[in-house]
Order: C-alpha cells, then sequence, then structure tokens
C-alpha cells in the first residue's frame, strides 16, 4: 500500500482516480489546488502524486519544482509534445493524456512505486509509516523513537493489518515462541504505540482476545 496524493481540480476525475486506486489497496489524499498539494506534502509521507498542470491557482510544473523528493506522474489533457517533454525532463517519472484508461493508470502507477521500492518496503498508517526495510517509523516527517520490542509489535499488527490477533500469537510473532511472559506485556506495549504515534483510532482491541490494526 501507498499514499499517493491526487492534484486534480475536475472533481469527478479526482474522485474516480481515489476510488479507483482504494480498490488496489492503496491511500489517496485528494486535493485541488496547489496550495492544498503542498499543505498535504508537508505533513505526510507520500510515496507518490499525480499532477495535473492546470490547476486554479498554479501551474503543474512549477508546484512539481517544490515537490522534488516525490515521484510525481502528470495527469493532464495538455497533449502537446513540448509540455510532455518538459515534464519528463524536469524529472516526472511518467506523463498521461486524459482521456486515460484507469487500468493503464493503475499500471503505470505500480510500475513507479516498484521503481522507487515504496510498494514492498514502506506500510503506512494514517501519517505514520513503516519502512521494513530501514526498521525506521516516521510520523509526518518526523522520525519516531521506538524500542526494539515496541517496533517488533507493530510492524507484526501492520503486517497483518486489518486482522484480528490474539495476545498469544502477538507474542509469538514479536517476541518470539522462546518467550514465556506474562500477556500483559503486549498490553503495555499497545499501550505505548498507541501514545507514540497517535493511533488510538487505529489500534484497535478485540475484547477478551487480542488487538487489530485497521488501516
Amino acid at each position: 500500500m501507498a499514499n499517493i496524493l491526487i492534484v486534480e481540480d475536475e472533481k469527478g476525475i479526482n474522485e474516480l482516480i481515489s476510488r479507483t486506486l482504494k480498490t488496489t489497496g492503496h491511500n489517496s489524499f485528494q486535493v485541488y489546488t496547489g496550495m492544498e498539494a503542498l499543505a498535504v506534502y508537508n505533513s505526510q509521507n507520500l510515496d507518490l502524486v499525480l499532477l495535473d498542470i492546470n490547476l486554479p491557482d498554479t501551474n503543474g510544473f512549477m508546484l512539481a519544482e517544490r515537490l522534488k523528493s516525490t515521484p510525481v506522474i502528470y495527469v493532464t489533457a495538455r497533449d502537446e509534445i513540448r509540455d510532455r517533454i518538459k515534464g519528463l525532463t524536469g524529472g516526472a517519472e511518467d506523463y498521461i493524456i486524459k482521456p486515460f484508461d484507469m487500468e493503464e493508470l493503475l499500471a503505470r502507477v505500480e510500475v513507479v512505486l516498484r521503481r522507487s521500492q515504496k510498494a514492498a518496503n514502506l506500510i503506512n498508517i494514517a501519517d505514520v509509516q513503516i519502512n521494513i526495510g530501514k526498521r525506521v517509523v516516521t510520523k509526518g516527517k518526523r522520525e519516531i523513537n521506538l524500542t526494539s520490542q515496541e517496533y517488533e509489535l507493530l510492524k507484526s499488527l501492520a503486517i497483518n493489518r486489518n486482522i484480528a490477533l490474539s495476545r498469544e500469537k502477538l507474542l509469538d510473532i514479536a517476541w518470539g515462541m522462546d518467550y514465556y511472559g506474562d500477556c500483559r506485556t503486549v498490553d503495555v506495549h499497545i499501550r505505548r504505540l498507541r501514545k507514540k504515534l497517535e493511533l488510538e483510532n487505529h489500534i484497535k482491541t478485540v475484547f477478551k482476545y487480542g488487538y487489530r490494526l485497521e488501516i
């Protein structure tokens, strides 16, 4: 799952792209202006930006200059060769002309995500991002310090997201089969994760059973 920002002022197209991305498990942020795009960019960990060029308050080419740390795919009605060249030589990963087929859009999105190695190594929950490869957890733009055990518990919940896991199962996964501690250890670490990451609305308690991370 990736965090994808949709910058598109046509609400119908914006909504259609968002719904399509969600069917494949991606999380989308929908904005309609350049100013809104910058606000999301500065507060969220984004894996990809789908960017229209003709926006009500700015030019997409100019906006892309301020989104340099995130891959960009232009999605636009501007089909002149000079615009395509400008977009691609300016650093964009791809350039898609409207009208387009949603299956093609999804295919191109997945290519870019694979290229940047985001799809396999990153898990996003709200504004929290878990980089499995680097063992780094960030909230917004800020790295969060977790103990080794807190990280292993969070990773276990994230990999099994939307699945209820018993306390005993979490002990086996995050602490190891040889751990003989009390199940209340899980509860203590869950409280710490909720507080540190502000994920009270996502780490759900399953009554008399365990926990589930909802995304």
